[in-house]
């Protein structure tokens, strides 16, 4: 009927993508502990304490003897699982399956405590297990927490359905039977059991696992519904338009599940390096306890002492946990605001970016038309014209109509017409004897001056323009646009002010972009580009040594949220961009992506402090081991204590 305000052009992308940098591609870790041992360890760790403190409060005098055995009993109940289960028996398993020596930080724990115990030292042997394990088990909190966070979008995953047979009756059928097209029965009060369409009936649903969104969405014939949600008090039917492992809530579940396995290129790091780590410790351990009784005059008593400090010195602990609990922590707090990634390298490479670019339609803009601007001839009566055009685009099926009729009020088109939908100029109907027409201004001829200056200047603007006419002599005109988002307005504005370069880049129209990205200051526009020239801007942006992001809802943003260095979809956009993307704002709120750099930039620096921390930690304890001003009891409290400062520090952000 009219021009279309969103002149996108789509494309079919690949859905199995290849991503084009590394570091979206998780690799798997070169050593994992089985951390699920079920609920023993806790139970053999808190009877472990239970025992030591026991054993504290015993008087050394007449209870010597049974006060050591009760801090040996203890050392072996709270180092069952981190020093026995996954410090010796891990490396036992690689040294005899895989026939290759990688030890790690919980042998150094578990030789640490033995050697305190053969030394005679029970109490601190006791103290460095149940410090290293209760930071181990907070450690697990934190990732449990996230998890918990993080899971809580699946909690109404619905099971179950009342799908109707072909003979009109109702039966009770799993979720993951329904098929596409199929007619489900949803009660009041019931979950929507999958993605579909209302055929009948009006409700509000509460759309809050999906969206977000905290008040309940009016539904009528033909809109969309989205399974997991709750439909209020009416009952409706729907037909199917996905199938399970399709809808919303599959790609929310895909998203969490990847989310999970992943963790920061630091991390693996970390964990990469850590074996090898232990094993020079280990080495230079031995080497120390066995050349300084013959290099010095130390005793070979001191050297084994001072040697065994050193290994619980430079144990690295801390430095292991410096990035789990902020990085796990930081996912948490964007599931809790609607933001959910494909693993935590992305929120890392967030915080990095120089440059964020934005499609227009959806993304900045409401996506859809809205009325902008009205002119009426003098010489006609507007009321008496309002009635007529809503009773004309209450007739007419298309998002322009619509904006229309949404524009002047409903309750206005009361006048019954037979309207003529004609191909390529517009509406018509007849109406008293005289023919009226609302179409787009290349179907009329012979136009005032004034009403082509209007025209003119409104599309320059980049609005839409449209005439209603009186036998064919135009005597209303209508401008329309598709308006930014307040939030987008606001989001450019931080961007911005971060020195972080905005970029808008559009298959709109020239002047419709340009006319946006004025609106809304940003930096650069790039408008009437195909889906390929997209992703050759972000290339030349990359080329200059940026780091880019890119934030789409469309089938044709697929291949930019590809190329990008981190994507960024919409909730409310297609399945391809949703499949596609590192990060998506389920919540089509670009408030929430302020909120997300935020957050990733403060856990970049949360991330370093834990490190710069955790090395300091480990050099000083080694300086003093080295040169004996260090003791057990002090080497133990310090390390284990700076472990549980940087998981406690990377728990803050789980703070709103």
């Amino acid at each position: 009927m009219y021009d279309s305000v969103d002149n996108k052009t789509y494309v079919q992308p690949e859905t199995n993508h290849n991503h084009e940098k590394e570091h979206k591609h998780s690799q798997a870790h070169e050593h994992e502990h089985d951390h699920d041992h079920g609920k023993m360890p806790i139970v053999f760790y808190f009877i472990g304490l239970v025992l030591a403190i026991v054993a504290l409060i015993l008087p050394t005098e007449t209870a010597g003897n049974i006060k050591n055995i009760l801090f040996i009993i203890s050392t072996i109940l709270a180092g069952y699982h981190v020093a026995i289960l996954e410090g010796f028996g891990h490396t036992l398993k690689e040294l005899f399956l895989h026939q290759r020596f990688r030890p790690d930080s919980h042998l150094l724990m578990g030789l640490a405590a033995l050697g305190a115990i053969i030394l005679g030292e029970y109490w601190e042997g006791a103290l460095l297990i149940l410090i290293f394990g209760g930071a181990h088990f907070l450690e697990n909190y934190a990732e449990g927490r996230s998890q918990r966070e993080i899971t809580k979008l699946l909690d109404l995953n619905p099971t179950s359905a009342r799908r109707y047979k072909p003979d009109g009756s109702i039966e009770i059928v799993d979720v993951d039977d329904l098929r596409i097209d199929d007619r489900v029965q949803v009660l009041n009060g019931d979950q929507v059991p999958i993605d579909g369409v209302v055929l009948e009936g009006q409700t509000t649903i509460n759309e809050a696992s999906i969206s977000g969104e905290s008040m309940p969405q009016d539904k009528k014939p033909g809109d969309q519904v989205y399974g997991s949600t709750i439909n209020g008090s009416g009952t409706i039917i729907i037909e199917v338009t996905k199938e399970s492992k399709d809808t919303v809530f599959g790609r929310i579940m895909s998203l969490v599940e990847e989310n999970q396995g992943n963790r920061t290129r630091a991390t693996t790091v970390i964990e990469k390096y850590e074996p090898y780590y232990v094993t020079f410790v280990l080495l230079g351990v031995i080497v120390f306890i066995l050349l300084m009784p013959v290099l010095t005059n130390m005793t070979l008593e001191t050297s084994f002492y001072r040697g065994l400090l050193i290994l619980v010195s430079a144990s690295p602990c801390a430095l292991a946990a410096a990035t789990v609990s902020a990085t796990l922590s930081a996912t948490s707090s964007f599931a809790r605001q609607g933001v959910l990634s494909r693993g935590t390298v992305f929120i890392q490479e967030l915080a990095k970016i120089d440059a964020i670019a934005f499609d227009k339609t959806g993304t900045l803009t409401l996506g859809k038309p809205q009325v902008t601007n009205t002119y009426f001839t003098e010489d006609i009566e507007q009321a008496a014209w309002i009635n007529l055009l809503v009773s004309m685009e209450k007739q007419a099926n298309h998002p322009l109509a619509k904006a229309i009729v949404d524009y002047f009020g409903e309750e206005n088109g009361d006048i019954d017409l037979s309207v003529e939908n004609q191909a390529g100029k517009g509406v018509a109907t007849e109406y008293k004897g005289t023919r009226y027409r609302i179409g787009k201004p290349s179907s009329y001829n012979n136009i005032s001056p004034e009403i082509v200056e209007i025209t003119e200047d409104w599309e320059s603007k980049g609005n839409t323009v449209i005439y209603a006419s009186s036998a064919e002599e135009v005597k209303v005109v209508i401008a329309l646009m598709d308006i930014p988002q307040t939030a987008a307005i606001k989001a450019i504005e931080y961007f911005k002010s971060q020195d972080i370069e905005t970029h808008m880049i559009s298959g709109d129209a020239q002047l419709t972009g340009q006319a946006i990205g004025a609106q809304l200051k940003i930096d650069h526009v790039s408008a009437n580009v195909l889906p390929d020239e997209k992703s050759n801007i972000i290339a030349e942006l990359q080329a200059q040594g940026k780091s880019v992001a890119f934030v789409g809802d469309g089938v044709n943003d697929a291949p930019v949220l590809v190329k990008s260095n981190v994507g960024i979809a919409m909730g409310d956009g297609t399945d391809v961009a949703l499949e596609v993307a590192d990060l998506a704002l389920m919540q089509n709120n670009l408030s929430n992506l302020v909120y997300a750099h935020k957050k990733a930039r403060k856990m970049n620096r949360v991330v370093w402090q834990n490190i710069v921390f955790s090395l300091a930690v480990v050099v000083i304890l080694v300086i003093m081991a080295l040169t004996g001003f260090s003791n057990m009891t002090l080497s133990v409290i310090f390390h284990e204590g700076s472990t549980i400062a940087v998981i406690l520090n990377g728990l803050r952000l789980l703070l709103k």
